[in-house]
């Protein structure tokens, strides 16, 4: 993947993660900036999911740690839970927010 496609990937991504984040019925504030979204739970508690350039991955850092998910097979996969992007984030979330939060991108 080159980097105009790296970067084309992360913006549809993130933009898909706004949008699933936005129709929960659920209290997160979003913060989109620079290519980095920061989702703010009730409780302080944030979640912050960003593109790495160089090594064409999207990262996310959370209360139970930091995870790097690269693009396999047409999706984004964490390295090293091996969980996709959606499920990571819905566990993450979850986590953070106190109740079942399930995220379809």
């Amino acid at each position: 993947m080159n980097d105009t496609d790296f970067n084309t990937a992360v913006d549809a991504i993130l933009l898909t993660i706004e949008d699933a984040i936005e129709d929960l019925d659920i209290d997160i504030d979003l913060e989109s900036a620079g290519g980095i979204l920061t989702l703010t739970f009730e409780n302080g508690s944030k979640v912050i999911i960003n593109r790495q350039g160089p090594t064409k991955e999207i990262w996310v850092a959370a209360r139970s740690g930091g995870f790097h998910c690269g693009h396999r097979d047409g999706e984004w996969v964490c390295n090293t839970t091996k969980e996709t992007l959606p499920a990571l984030l819905s566990r993450v979330c979850s986590e953070q927010a106190g109740e079942a939060i399930t995220l379809t991108l």
